[in-house]
């Protein structure tokens, strides 16, 4: 029997190994996914797709053109920059972004400078499009540095990824580095794919795209998943430039057509409607991350207080992932992120904070069994 072999150079994600792996009662610190209820007026939208049949056929390949209007007057409200409908495409999640994304502009003989410890999907992605995976090393507060960016760019370079608010580690990256990526794509005529799905869960600084400051080299991938807590609702976009997009709408129409309608019109809700619900998620991530933060802090742990996202990652012995699973709570080994993730661990504080104190306390038990 034979596979491809890009497909043979990649493995199942280290998250979900981690999470199918875990009893029925353990706590999950492990999954990546907001422990609120998709907001009541996007659910609502989508049901009236549904009786009203609007969500029973195909939509346009780049989705609806009202999603699409919602998505570019987001750009246009929360970074300023001017973003035509055309510009964007609706995707099934911000993954189906990535992945049309690479595979519009990268290939074999291709380099793709990844952030290391980095989201697993940049290294996967990467290897399906036939192109090669370059990590590129983390700064100590766990935030990509334009300069090793930069250092690590060579002739087979085609592009390299930025994701800020950060996954795995919760950091932000400044403005001023935001600008330095953007100045990167444009100079070395590479592009920037900027991963911004957790955009809007800033605690500390501020979120600022690449895009505000470089329109031809720069691609956004981002969606509703984290902000509006619609994982399962599978919908995302990919923003850039009309050659760009052009491109990965040929990839996007062969693999999903279009994404779903219910799910786009619920999204359109969502980006339009009431965004109390976004500051209020965000609040209650900020004073878990506290909690979550100064425990560590207590049992000794170092820990780069994260600055946006729900992902804290720590430095911790060797055996402790082990010893916080046996004890039920499921937390991500750092090297399932890359070999920069050696010595530490993710914990997402997606979780209520009943569940969370409770969680802690274990790590805490499971620390004293384990040599430091």
């Amino acid at each position: 029997m034979e596979f491809s072999e890009r497909v043979e150079r990649i493995s199942i994600s280290g998250i979900r190994e981690v999470f199918e792996a875990a009893s029925a009662d353990a706590i999950n610190l492990g999954l990546g996914q907001p422990d609120f209820p998709t907001p009541d007026h996007a659910r609502q939208a989508a049901v009236e797709a549904i009786e009203t049949g609007k969500a029973d056929a195909y939509t346009g390949n780049r989705g609806t053109e009202s999603l699409r209007e919602a998505v570019a007057a987001k750009f246009a409200r929360d970074q300023g920059v001017d973003v035509d409908p055309d510009e964007v495409v609706a995707t099934a999640g911000a993954s189906e972004a990535l992945h049309v994304a690479m595979e519009a502009h990268v290939g074999p003989g291709d380099e793709v400078l990844v952030p290391d410890p980095g989201f697993v999907s940049y290294d996967a992605l990467t290897k399906v499009a036939g192109a090669e995976p370059v990590p590129v090393e983390l700064r100590d507060d766990l935030t990509l540095d334009p300069a090793a960016v930069e250092d690590a760019v060579g002739e087979d370079t085609a592009a390299f990824v930025v994701n800020s608010p950060g996954n795995p580690t919760g950091a932000v990256s400044p403005p001023a580095d935001a600008r330095e990526f953007a100045r990167i794509a444009r100079e070395h005529d590479v592009l920037c794919l900027s991963d911004e799905v957790y955009e809007h869960t800033v605690f500390d600084g501020e979120h600022r795209s690449p895009l505000e400051w470089e329109r031809e080299n720069v691609v956004v991938a981002g969606g509703c998943s984290k902000t509006y807590s619609m994982t399962g609702w599978r919908l995302g976009w990919v923003v850039g430039a009309p050659a760009r997009v052009e491109r990965m709408l040929r990839v996007h129409q062969y693999a999903q057509a279009c994404a779903t309608a219910a799910s786009q019109y619920a999204a359109e809700a969502a980006l339009t409607g009431p965004q109390d619900v976004v500051a209020e998620m965000c609040d209650t991530f900020e004073r878990r991350r506290d909690i979550v933060v100064d425990r560590f802090d207590e049992m000794g742990l170092d820990c780069p207080r994260p600055q946006g996202a729900f992902y804290a990652m720590p430095e911790v012995p060797e055996g402790f992932v082990d010893a916080c699973i046996d004890r039920d709570v499921v937390v991500v080994p750092g090297e399932a992120f890359g070999s920069g993730g050696e010595g530490r661990m993710r914990v997402s504080y997606a979780t209520d904070e009943a569940d969370l104190r409770e969680a802690l306390d274990r790590m805490e038990t499971a620390l004293a069994t384990v040599s430091r």
